[in-house]
């Protein structure tokens, strides 16, 4: 038939055709009646409430350490399961518990002797490793496995720890005092600093505005002795240009005066011409006109007047 187990526990078969033993954690197994046996292992969490009283530490301080630890069998890894069960078959968690608190107990105690209170005090993180290191390797063997380990509580009959602890009280206290001497001290440093550099900086800035300033009123100066100097250049062309314009105006106005003298020249030979033919029309071609008839007229009259006298001559002639 068939049996199961949960996940916090594990099942041993043994018997007939079972050699060696089947451990199952978390399953289940076929097991025949009469011919096999079953059993069953916890496999949950303990919780060890670990106590050493009165323990003499390095220097022969007695004091009384609590931790608190969580241990399990482990299940899952073979050779432990199988090394837990050679160990606690049959056992309840509480034998199995009171095994592993003594084991514990065993390995704080001798690491509590190997320190001193003040190292446990004051460093509790490092004596939680030593045993659980210690009792980790140990335990292993038995197949439990320590989960966790915390030192709860440390104290004794003896006063040396509140002794200790109002020496570290002076101390602190001393410290302090030493802190707030110092800590008023830097802030003055600090202080006297911060207004020597708040100074520096303003020195700085003034400099550093001084010297824009000046930078700016050269630049400024140059700028403007540039723009002067384009603007008189600027005038220079201008002035050169209008001479230049004015001279060619004065070109072109002599140029126009001698096209207009050559016009009127010219205007007054048309007219002279004009004149002329005018005169000669008028004048001249009527006086020759007048002298040629005139001429033709005495010609005539010549002509006639030595036609008489030779008529004359001859009519004597002939008488």
């Amino acid at each position: 038939m068939f049996f199961t187990c949960g996940p916090n526990e594990a099942m041993v078969v043994s018997g007939f055709c079972r050699s060696p033993p089947v451990m199952v954690a978390g399953g289940r197994v076929l097991v025949v009646p009469c011919l096999q046996q079953i059993q069953r292992i916890s496999l949950n969490t303990l919780t060890l409430n670990v106590r050493s009283e009165k323990v003499y530490t390095r220097h022969g301080v007695p004091i009384s350490v609590t931790g608190i630890a969580q241990v399990k069998i482990q299940g899952q890894n073979k050779e432990m399961l199988a090394a837990a069960c050679q160990m606690f078959l049959g056992k309840s968690e509480s034998e199995i518990a009171q095994i592993a608190l003594e084991t514990l107990e065993g390995h704080q105690r001798a690491i509590m002797a190997h320190m001193t209170v003040e190292e446990i005090y004051k460093d509790r993180q490092k004596f939680s490793e030593q045993v659980f290191n210690v009792a980790s390797s140990d335990l292993v063997n038995m197949g439990i496995s320590v989960v966790s380990y915390t030192l709860k509580d440390i104290h004794d009959d003896q006063d040396y720890l509140h002794s200790l602890g109002k020496g570290r009280t002076a101390q602190v206290q001393r410290d302090a005092r030493v802190g707030e001497a110092e800590a008023k001290r830097d802030a003055g440093i600090r202080e006297a600093r911060a207004r020597q550099e708040q100074v520096s900086a303003q020195l700085l800035s003034e400099t550093a505005m001084a010297q824009a300033q000046r930078d700016f009123q050269v630049q400024q100066a140059q700028c403007d002795a540039a723009v002067n100097a384009r603007k008189a250049q600027a005038d220079l062309a201008y002035q050169l240009q209008v001479a230049r314009t004015k001279q060619q105006i004065e070109e072109q106005r002599a140029q126009v005066l001698v096209v207009e003298r050559a016009q009127q020249a010219q205007l007054q030979e048309h007219e002279i011409g004009r004149r002329e033919r005018e005169l000669e029309a008028t004048v001249r071609k009527p006086a020759e006109a007048e002298r040629y008839r005139l001429e033709r007229l005495a010609e005539a009259q010549r002509s006639q007047v030595m036609m008489q006298a030779e008529a004359e001559a001859e009519a004597m002639r002939v008488s």
